[in-house]
C-alpha cells in the first residue's frame, strides 16, 4: 500500500506542471550518454513520449559527434577539432549528415513510433529551417562547419500542427548551397528561440552547472542571466562548464523562458526535471 500511496504523491505533484506546462514547445537536446546507453535511450524515449501525451509539444535536436567519428574512422579518415570543434572538409560534410540524418535520426523517430508518437525526421536543409554560414574559430578557417544565422519555422510549425515530433539533425545550409555541420547546442538554443518555446532543455554527461567541476555537490539548482553571466566573469565558472553556460545564455537571450542543464544518464531525467519540485539538474531563467 507505502508504494501505491507514493505513486499517488508523485502525480500529484506534477499535475501543476502538467496544467501549466500544457501546450507549451519544449525543446529537447538529445546528447551525451543518452545517446549510447540503450536502456538511457529507452527511457528518454518514454519521457519524450509522456511529455506528447499530457499535451506538451515536444522538438528534439540530436547531436552523435562520437558516431561520426566512428564512421570516419571506418572510412578511413581521422578526425581533428579545434576548441571543440569537428575539422571539416566537403567529405566529413558528408559523412557528418549520413549518419546524423540518415542513421540517428531515422533511429530516433523509429524510437518514438514504437512508443505510440508520431515523429518526423530532418536535418536543418529541409525547409532551410537551419541558414547558416562559416564560422571561424579565432579567425581561423576549419571547413564546412557552420553557425546559425536563421531559423526557418514554417515546416516545424506545420509538424507540431500536424501533431508530429520533428527530430532534427544539425545540418544546415547557405544560399550557395553549401553543406554546414552545426554545433547541435547551439542549434538547439536558435530553434527554440525561434519557436518561442517555453522550456530548452540540454541532456549532457553532468549534473548541471557545477560551481567546482570536480564536485557534483556543488550544483547550481537555479541561476538568473545575470548570476551566470557573472559567475563566468569572476571565474566561478570555469572550464568546459563555460559553453555549457553559455548555450543557456544564449537560449535565454533568444527569448525561451527557462532553460535546463541535467544529467542524461539518469533514468526519466527528463520528467524529473520538469514535473517534481526540487529538478535534477540546473534551470537558468531571466
Amino acid at each position: 500500500m507505502k508504494r501505491e500511496i507514493e505513486k499517488a504523491r508523485v502525480l500529484i505533484e506534477a499535475l501543476p506542471y502538467i496544467q501549466r506546462f500544457a501546450g507549451s514547445i519544449v525543446v529537447v537536446k538529445y546528447g551525451g550518454s543518452a545517446m549510447s546507453d540503450t536502456e538511457i535511450k529507452n527511457s528518454t524515449m518514454k519521457d519524450i513520449a509522456m511529455m506528447k501525451m499530457i499535451g506538451m509539444r515536444p522538438v528534439v535536436i540530436h547531436g552523435g559527434g562520437p558516431s561520426i567519428s566512428e564512421m570516419m574512422e571506418r572510412l578511413g579518415k581521422k578526425s581533428s577539432f579545434v576548441d571543440g570543434l569537428r575539422v571539416t572538409d566537403s567529405e566529413t560534410a558528408m559523412i557528418a549528415e549520413m549518419v546524423l540524418s540518415g542513421t540517428i535520426s531515422k533511429d530516433l523517430v523509429l524510437s518514438l513510433q514504437r512508443q505510440g508518437i508520431d515523429a518526423v525526421g530532418i536535418n536543418g536543409k529541409d525547409g532551410q529551417t537551419l541558414l547558416a554560414r562559416k564560422k571561424l574559430v579565432d579567425g581561423k578557417d576549419i571547413g564546412f562547419v557552420g553557425e546559425v544565422v536563421k531559423v526557418k519555422t514554417a515546416l516545424l510549425n506545420s509538424l507540431i500542427e500536424q501533431d508530429f515530433i520533428p527530430v532534427i539533425s544539425p545540418i544546415g545550409t547557405d544560399w550557395e548551397g553549401n553543406t554546414y555541420n552545426i554545433n547541435a547546442d547551439y542549434a538547439a538554443s536558435a530553434i527554440a528561440g525561434a519557436l518561442n518555446a517555453q522550456k530548452l532543455v540540454f541532456l549532457t554527461d553532468v549534473e548541471g552547472i557545477l560551481k567546482d567541476v570536480n564536485d557534483s555537490e556543488s550544483r547550481f539548482s537555479q541561476l538568473s542571466l545575470s548570476e551566470a553571466e557573472a559567475y563566468i566573469a569572476d571565474g566561478t565558472i570555469t572550464g568546459g562548464m563555460i559553453p555549457k553556460t553559455e548555450c543557456c545564455i544564449e537560449g535565454i537571450k533568444r527569448g525561451v523562458q527557462s532553460v535546463h542543464i541535467l544529467d542524461g544518464r539518469i533514468p526519466h531525467a527528463l520528467l524529473l526535471e520538469i514535473f517534481t519540485n526540487e529538478g535534477i539538474g540546473t534551470m537558468l531563467t531571466k
